[in-house]
């Protein structure tokens, strides 16, 4: 899905997504990845959902963020509480909701000029 333009091109903006990817300012990203509004996206070393654990999330709490989308896939799955520890301990909110909904999610907050990080698990479509 294309998405319209804004007057957010400064920040990290999601343009476009489809099942197999996004892009964040027209680049075109195929791989997990933590993206923040004013910092340029980084890869996540993130295979699948089932592969998260505790240190995937204190590097994303490193980047300091207010609230994490937590983009899981192609369905809406739950992190357990104990693998977003760092967060929860900073009193940070983690929301999870499939990639679509949590690029749509994203931009809406960015643009309000929160702080906020997305966090994409791309797996291959099974």
């Amino acid at each position: 899905m294309k998405l319209h333009p804004t007057n957010t091109r400064q920040y990290q903006t999601i343009t476009a997504y489809d099942e197999s990817g996004v892009e964040i300012n027209a680049q075109r990203f195929e791989h997990s990845l933590v993206v923040l509004p004013e910092h340029a996206p980084a890869s996540w070393d993130v295979q699948t959902f089932d592969d998260l654990n505790a240190t995937h999330f204190e590097f994303i709490a490193t980047f300091a963020p207010d609230v994490v989308i937590l983009g899981t896939g192609h369905q809406q799955r739950f992190i357990h509480p104990k693998y977003i520890a760092a967060l929860t301990a900073q009193h940070k909110g983690v929301e999870c909701m499939d990639n679509k909904a949590a690029c749509r999610t994203y931009n809406i907050l960015m643009a309000e000029g929160r702080k906020v990080a997305l966090a994409l698990v791309m797996e291959a479509k099974k």
